[in-house]
C-alpha cells in the first residue's frame, strides 16, 4: 500500500488517500483506493505534517496486510453479478485447484520443465510447449479428460495457459519426437533424486480399447520389418472383454512400484512377444545394456525364446509356474514331504513351507529357421506351500463342485469332455435311455469325478517359483561386482540368496497390476480419444509421465494412502476467489496433511493471497543442487 494525493479539479482541494495495486481479470495492473485521509486542509489542523502522516500510515497497513494474523475486511455487493465465461476468450476461473502443487514440485525436482524448455527453443512456436504439457499431465492426474475438456479446464490451475487448443493438438507431435529422451531424463533424475535401483525389473501387458468399430488399415506400401507399415488400433484379446480395437502396453516397473519405461503394440500381437521388444526398446532409450537384470513377469509371459533371450544378456528371470501342468517326477517332488522347511504362527499352526532344486530343464526355442527346437538349461525351482492359497483354493472351487454334483446322473446330448469350471468334473459315457446299456452313440451319462478332484485337492496350496538367479553358496568368497554370469547359465548374486529372498522378490508382482488399474481407474487411460496414430503414443506418453508423478508421491508418503485417496484430496484442494487478491479454500483431510508435510506444503490455509500462491508455487520450483 502506498499514499496517494488525488486533487479535485472542481474545486481544487486535494485529498490524502492510501491506495494498493493490483491485477484485474485481464492481468492488467491497475490501482484502488483503500482508505480515503480527507483533504489536506482538514489533516493540516490535526497532523503537523500530513503527508509523513499518511506515508507512515500506509506502511503500517502494508505490515498488517502482510501479517498473517490480522483479520481482513471484505466487502459484498449484494447486486454484483456474475459475468459469463467463455473457454474460448478467456480461461481464468473464479474456482482455481491448489492441490497440483505436491505434483508440481515433483515435475521441477524431475527438470521436466527445463527438458521441455531445452528443447521448444529450436521450434517456431509462438506458444509455450512445457506449460501444455504441465496442462495436460497435471490435469491426467487429477481431472482425467480429453484434451479439449483439458484446454477448457486451463484456468482451473495457478498457470500462464494462454493458448489455443490448436496449440495443444499440434504440441502432440512435439512431445512424442522426443519422447526417447524425455524417459531418460525421468529415469536419470528418479536414480539421482530417489536411489532408483533397476536391479529387478518388473514386467506385464495391458490393453486399452478405443471408441470404434474399424481396425487401423496396414500401408502395404512400407517394408515388413517396418512397424509404421502396420495399423495400431485392431480387434484382440481385450482385458475387459470388449469387442472395440484395442493397443497394448508393455510396462517396466522398478521393485519400489515406479514406472521404468514404456512401448506400445497392436492390438492383435502376442503378449509374449511384446517382452523382447521392449526390453530392447528400453535398453536404447535409458542405456540399460550394461547392467545385469533380474526379469520378474507373469508365467504366460515368459516362453522359452524369452528367456533365451534373457540367458543371452547374461540376466536373471523369477518366474512361477502352475503345479497341475508340470510332469509326473515333478509333481511327486511337489507332494514329497521330505525337505520342506516349514514356518508356524504363534498359535504352532502351519503357515507356509517350502523347499527348492536345481534342476536341469529343456525349453523350446525358435531356431534361425523358425523352427521350435527344445534346448537345455539349468534352473532353480523353489516349490512354496501356503495355508492361506489351500485355502482360498477350496473356497474358489465350492461352487464349482456343488454345481458339478448337481448333475451328477443325468443325461447329457453333449458328449465333449471339458477341462474347465464344474465340467472338469464330469464323466461322460455313452448311454442308452432305453436298454440302459452303454453304446458309442447316443446320450451321454453324466458322473462326478472324485479322482480327478482328489487329485486337484491334494494340489491346493502349492504353486512353483523358477529362475536362474542363485547366490554365493557356504564359504565361497565375494567378488567384487553385484552380480555374474556362470557358465552353467546361472546369474549369481555376491550374497547369499534364499528361497524366501526369490519368493519375496517375486511377491513385487502385485504392484504391476496396481499400476495399470490406476492408469485406468484413476486416470482414465481409456477409453482413448485421439485417433491420428502419432497422437496416440502421444497420449500415452502424457499418461505415463503423469503415472510417474503420482507413484512417486505415493512413494514418498510410503504408500500409506491409497491412489484413489491421494487423487480425490489432491483434486478437491480448491479456492473460490473472494476478490482480486484472495481465495476461500474448503477442503482439509488428514491425507492433505500427509501430502502437506512430504511436499513441504501447508494446505490448511483457509484464506491466501495471490501472493501467497505464487510464493508456494514458487517454492515447488526451486531445488538445491
Amino acid at each position: 500500500m502506498f499514499f496517494k494525493p488525488v486533487k479535485n479539479y472542481s474545486t481544487g482541494r486535494i485529498a490524502y488517500t492510501i491506495a494498493e495495486s493490483y491485477r484485474d481479470e485481464n492481468k492488467k495492473p491497475k490501482q484502488r483506493q483503500v482508505l480515503n485521509l480527507g483533504f489536506l486542509d482538514e489533516l493540516e489542523k490535526v497532523h503537523k505534517d500530513p503527508e509523513a502522516y499518511a506515508r507512515e500510515l500506509a506502511r503500517k497497513m502494508t505490515e498488517e496486510k502482510n501479517d498473517e494474523n490480522t483479520p481482513i475486511r471484505i466487502e459484498i455487493s449484494r447486486t454484483e453479478e456474475l459475468v459469463k465465461f467463455d473457454p474460448a476468450k478467456d480461461y481464468d476461473s473464479n474456482r482455481k485447484n491448489i492441490g497440483y502443487a505436491a505434483l508440481s514440485k515433483i515435475y521441477h525436482q524431475l527438470e521436466i520443465h527445463e527438458f521441455m524448455d531445452n528443447r521448444r527453443r529450436y521450434t517456431k512456436a509462438k506458444y509455450n510447449q512445457n506449460s501444455i504439457f504441465k496442462l495436460l499431465v497435471f490435469n491426467r492426474a487429477l481431472f482425467p479428460d480429453s484434451k479439449l475438456g483439458a484446454w477448457e479446464r486451463r484456468g482451473f490451475f495457478f498457470e500462464d495457459c494462454n493458448f489455443s487448443i490448436e496449440n495443444v493438438y499440434r504440441s502432440l507431435d512435439f512431445f512424442l519426437k522426443h519422447r526417447s529422451a524425455l524417459l531418460k531424463q525421468l529415469h536419470t533424475m528418479i536414480c539421482n533424486e530417489y536411489g532408483r535401483d533397476i536391479f529387478l525389473l518388473y514386467y506385464d501387458v495391458t490393453n486399452y480399447y478405443f471408441e470404434t468399430d474399424y481396425n487401423d488399415p496396414d500401408d502395404p506400401t512400407k517394408d515388413e520389418d517396418d512397424p509404421a507399415r502396420y495399423g495400431l488400433r485392431k480387434r484382440g484379446v481385450c482385458k475387459e472383454h470388449r469387442p472395440n480395437p484395442i493397443v497394448q502396453m508393455g510396462l517396466f516397473m522398478d521393485e519400489n512400484g515406479i514406472p521404468v519405461s514404456y512401448d506400445l503394440y497392436r492390438g492383435n500381437m502376442n503378449d509374449c512377444v511384446t517382452f523382447t521388444e521392449c526390453l530392447d526398446s528400453a535398453e536404447d532409450a535409458l542405456e540399460l545394456d550394461n547392467e545385469h537384470i533380474i526379469h520378474i513377469t507373469d508365467k504366460a509371459m515368459m516362453t522359452g525364446d524369452n528367456q533365451a533371450a534373457i540367458r543371452i544378456r547374461h540376466d536373471g528371470y523369477i518366474i512361477s509356474e502352475s503345479v497341475r501342468r508340470v510332469d509326473e517326477p515333478f509333481r511327486d517332488y511337489v507332494l514329497d514331504q521330505e525337505g520342506y522347511t516349514c514356518e508356524y504362527d504363534k498359535d504352532g499352526n502351519l503357515t507356509f513351507k517350502y523347499k527348492s532344486r536345481l534342476q536341469p530343464k529343456k525349453i523350446n526355442v525358435t531356431n534361425f529357421e523358425g523352427k521350435k527346437v527344445k534346448e537345455n538349461t539349468n534352473e532353480r525351482q523353489i516349490v512354496f506351500y501356503s495355508e492361506k492359497y489351500a485355502r482360498r483354493a477350496k473356497k474358489d472351487r465350492a461352487i464349482a463342485i456343488e454345481k458339478a454334483r448337481g448333475k451328477d446322473g443325468t443325461v447329457s446330448s453333449f458328449g465333449s469332455d471339458s477341462h474347465y469350471g464344474s465340467a472338469k468334473y464330469l464323466n461322460k459315457t455313452p448311454f442308452d435311455k432305453k436298454s440302459g446299456e452303454l453304446q458309442t452313440e447316443a446320450s451321454y451319462l453324466v458322473t462326478f469325478d472324485e479322482e480327478k478332484l482328489s487329485s486337484d485337492e491334494r494340489l491346493d496350496g502349492y504353486y512353483i517359483i523358477c529362475t536362474n538367479v542363485i547366490g554365493l553358496k557356504k564359504g565361497e568368497r565375494p567378488f567384487r561386482k553385484k552380480a555374474r554370469y556362470t557358465m552353467d547359465g546361472y546369474l549369481q548374486l555376491n550374497r547369499s540368496v534364499t528361497d524366501k529372498d526369490i519368493i519375496e522378490m517375486y511377491r513385487g508382482l502385485w504392484k504391476i497390476e496396481e499400476t495399470f488399474k490406476v492408469t485406468k481407474t484413476n486416470m482414465s487411460a481409456r477409453p482413448v480419444f485421439v485417433w491420428n496414430q502419432d497422437h496416440i503414443r502421444a497420449h500415452f506418453l502424457i499418461c505415463f509421465v503423469s503415472l510417474v508423478l503420482f507413484r512417486l508421491l505415493e512413494f514418498k508418503l510410503g504408500w500409506k494412502h491409497s491412489a484413489t485417496e491421494i487423487q480425490e484430496n489432491l483434486g478437491r484442494a480448491c479456492g473460490s476467489r473472494l476478490e482480486q487478491n484472495l481465495f476461500l479454500f474448503d477442503h482439509y483431510t488428514s491425507v492433505l496433511e500427509d501430502i502437506g508435510k512430504a511436499s513441504g506444503i501447508d494446505f490448511s490455509k483457509k484464506y491466501l493471497s495471490t501472493g501467497d500462491i505464487r510464493g508456494i508455487l514458487a517454492q515447488t520450483k526451486k531445488f538445491e543442487g
